[in-house]
């Protein structure tokens, strides 16, 4: 477009010349937000404003302006329209000179630059500036005289993580709501400034998705970072006309959800630092509920009033307002879901629902929801448009876990105080599923065994100073630490199925070795196919024949990072119900871990069948089979070994089709068999085995290696000369000896 002459005029009120606007008449329509004002030298940049009392053909400025631009009231300019080129023509930092405009306004007050920058891009965003231009900035209702002294540009690289160029400094840039405004008094004057000191870099970290989570006290959540930066805030790291232009939203919420301790409360947290966001406001799910009606309403209102004033007030300029809600499941339940209670979770809810994504809808806001039940949340709640995002912030893999460690030993090494012994790399191999949390208490736990070592405990406790100051925590203060202090909730607890396998396994034929071989086989597959993620597998055999000891050894063979025993003497006296819920939550727990090991033990018990009538729970028969079938989420992979003595009962109730495959595990049938178990438990000398050898020998045998245990410790309480009498004795009575005994395998 042509360029047009028009006449400079004064700036028609004060409001507008602290606009830092040129300004035009409404009727001017040819007119761009930006134009090019060329008086008879120079050109300069203005961003325009229309206001009814200008005279059309004059353009009006602030004596600020007349006096940068060299204009007098009247003079003939050329005003055209001028276009910025938003790839190389936006500010990434500007360097403002400030002075008190007046010298008697001055005081000594102290004025926080921070927030100072805050208000300046808020009142400024999206206006042109030129180095060396004057403008006049009202901040705390006092007048500042500003001067430009500096602009870089913003690097289209960096949206891409790729900072290593260095900003190119221009002339002419456009200042966006994410520019960084750094303020530097006047030589002479004598505002006194405070705040923090910025620098380049902590620009950069605003957009660059790659940053150093370590120094923030992160670890292991450097994808999970990544993808939540993807979603939620890539759109505004970009010039507000841009996301404009292609119509697109911001993310308004975030829900992190994970098992207990994995850094959802610590991440939430670091997001408004990342972001440069005023401080987050934090609120604990249950501090908004109060017993007066309207009153939990209120207080969810309360949080947002800040947010819609400042919409308000700046409109699209309004800066970012972070809510974080932990433990969000305690106020947004299911509607509905509650019965009997007097409705106020649902009004919350709806409260909640209105003002994030509502009729009136808030652009300004990010709210951030956590919790470790996203089940129970109501689901309007979870749709795109509210709490979109979705992340699951798990267990910590050997990487993750490696940086947590050097995050929490991080001032041990640097004065000194840990071991060379300690090897961090050893420490996450050996800390399989556990949570960040449980990392830390890891470290507390071996600092604490460290410093036991010089504490002398006499009459009173008192530290041995001679021997503190040479206080290092070593390897084994961690090893000592891992085995007996911290084990992790979504781990293994070796004491667990310790019990069942204490006296070993006893190989005592080919029918055990055969049973261990196919475990392995299954554990191998559950590691390695990508096509069976959940592989079950069923012992059955006469009791007392090991079952329970072969899948424990099994289960413990397999060295899988999670392996949990849901066994029917933890659930005794649980009602049917809560009996469903304590198998369901071993389950889910299972579901966490990448590599699971669930052991189904004596299922029989656990569906309290007894023959009589024949009754059982239907209920925890339903459970089972449904849990048995469900495949594990995406990427973990679950192996199910159950138990059971009473196979034609589970064929009944149609329990051995959700079984991949049965191994039969049988009784001690033959003698030879029998002598091989008593070798190898050397309860007996050779002459005695002889002679029970001898007397096996050709009968039929019938007996479970638990129960075969039982009778040896019996019969060697006895008088040597009668060990061997008593137990072929007890062998008789048990019924597992005789040739009338009928074998059915």
């Amino acid at each position: 477009m042509a360029g047009r002459t028009m006449q400079a005029a004064r700036c028609p009120t004060d409001e507008l010349s602290l606009t830092n606007c040129a300004v035009i008449s409404e009727k001017e329509q040819q007119f761009d937000q930006h134009v090019t004002v060329r008086n008879l030298t120079h050109k300069y940049v203005f961003t325009v404003k229309t206001h009814p009392s200008v005279v059309p053909g004059t353009i009006a400025f602030s004596l600020p302006q007349r006096k940068w631009a060299g204009l007098s009231i009247g003079q003939e300019v050329e005003v055209t329209n001028y276009k910025f080129d938003k790839s190389k023509q936006c500010v990434s930092a500007m360097t403002v000179e400030i002075d008190f405009l007046q010298k008697k306004n001055v005081d000594s007050n102290p004025y926080d630059s921070d927030k100072m920058a805050a208000e300046f891009v808020q009142h400024f965003n999206n206006q042109a500036f030129s180095v060396g231009q004057q403008l006049v900035f009202n901040f705390c209702d006092k007048l500042f005289g500003l001067l430009i002294k500096d602009i870089e540009a913003m690097d289209p690289s960096i949206l891409k993580g790729d900072h290593a160029g260095k900003k190119p400094k221009i002339e002419i840039a456009l200042l966006l709501g994410n520019s960084q405004v750094i303020f530097e008094k006047a030589e002479s004057s004598s505002l006194t400034l405070v705040g923090k000191a910025k620098t380049r870099e902590s620009r950069q970290s605003i957009i660059s998705p790659d940053w150093n989570f370590e120094r923030m006290g992160i670890g292991g959540l450097d994808k999970e970072f990544s993808d939540i930066f993807r979603r939620a805030f890539a759109s505004r790291v970009f010039p507000p006309d841009i996301v404009e232009q292609m119509g697109c939203k911001h993310v308004k919420g975030i829900l992190l959800f994970g098992p207990p301790g994995c850094g959802k409360t610590l991440m939430a947290r670091q997001i408004g630092k990342m972001l440069k966001a005023r401080e987050p406001k934090i609120v604990n799910g249950p501090e908004i509920l109060n017993k007066y009606v309207g009153e939990s309403e209120a207080n969810i209102r309360k949080l947002f009033a800040d947010a819609e004033d400042e919409q308000k007030r700046l409109g699209a300029n309004s800066g970012l307002h972070i809510i974080i809600f932990d433990e969000i499941d305690a106020i947004c339940k299911q509607r509905g879901s509650m019965a009997g209670s007097t409705g106020v979770h649902d009004t919350v809810v709806n409260q909640l629902l209105s003002k994030i994504d509502g009729v009136e809808q808030l652009n300004n806001i990010l709210v951030i929801g956590m919790t470790n039940r996203p089940d129970l949340i109501d689901e309007a709640l979870m749709r795109p448009g509210r709490l979109e995002v979705k992340m699951e912030i798990g267990l910590p893999d050997e990487k993750g876990r490696v940086q947590i460690l050097n995050i929490h030993t991080a001032k041990m090494r640097q004065f000194n105080l840990l071991a060379g012994d300690v090897d961090v790399k050893e420490l996450a191999v050996e800390t399989k599923n556990y949570s960040g949390a449980e990392l830390e208490g890891l470290v507390r736990a071996a600092q604490s065994t460290a410093m036991n070592r010089h504490i002398k405990a006499s009459a009173t406790v008192e530290v041995d100073m001679e021997t503190a100051e040479k206080l290092q925590v070593h390897r084994h203060d961690f090893l000592a630490s891992l085995n007996n202090d911290i084990k992790p909730a979504f781990g293994t607890n070796q004491e667990d199925y310790a019990s069942y396998i204490m006296n070993g396994i006893i190989r005592w034929g080919d029918p055990v070795s055969a049973a261990l071989e196919d475990g392995e086989l299954l554990v191998q597959q559950t590691k390695n196919s990508d096509r069976t993620p959940l592989v079950s597998v069923l012992l059955e055999g006469p009791p007392n024949s090991g079952k329970t000891a072969l899948a424990a050894k099994i289960s413990e063979d397999s060295q899988f990072p999670f392996i949990k025993i849901c066994s029917p003497d933890k659930m005794i006296g649980h009602s049917e119900i809560a009996k469903c819920q304590a198998i369901k939550k071993i389950f889910e727990d299972a579901y966490k871990s990448q590599l699971s090991c669930v052991v189904v033990d004596d299922i029989e018990r656990l569906l309290d069948y007894v023959p009589i009538g024949p009754r059982f729970s239907n209920l925890v028969l339903q459970a089972l089979l449904v849990l048995l079938k469900k495949p594990p989420p995406k990427g973990r992979k679950l192996l199910i070994i159950g138990t059971t003595s009473r196979k034609d009962v589970l064929q009944e109730m149609e329990m051995l089709d959700a079984f991949s495959t049965t191994i039969h595990i049988p009784n001690i049938s033959r003698g030879e068999q029998l002598v091989e178990a008593l070798e190898l438990l050397g309860s007996f000398q050779e002459k005695e085995r002889a002679s029970i050898a001898k007397a096996v020998k050709g009968q039929n045998l019938w007996i479970g290696i638990k129960k075969l245990l039982m009778l040896i410790e019996m019969a060697v309480q006895m008088d040597p000369d009668y060990r061997v009498t008593k137990f072929l004795s007890l062998l008789r009575d048990e019924g597992a000896l005789g040739s009338d005994k009928v074998m059915s395998i």
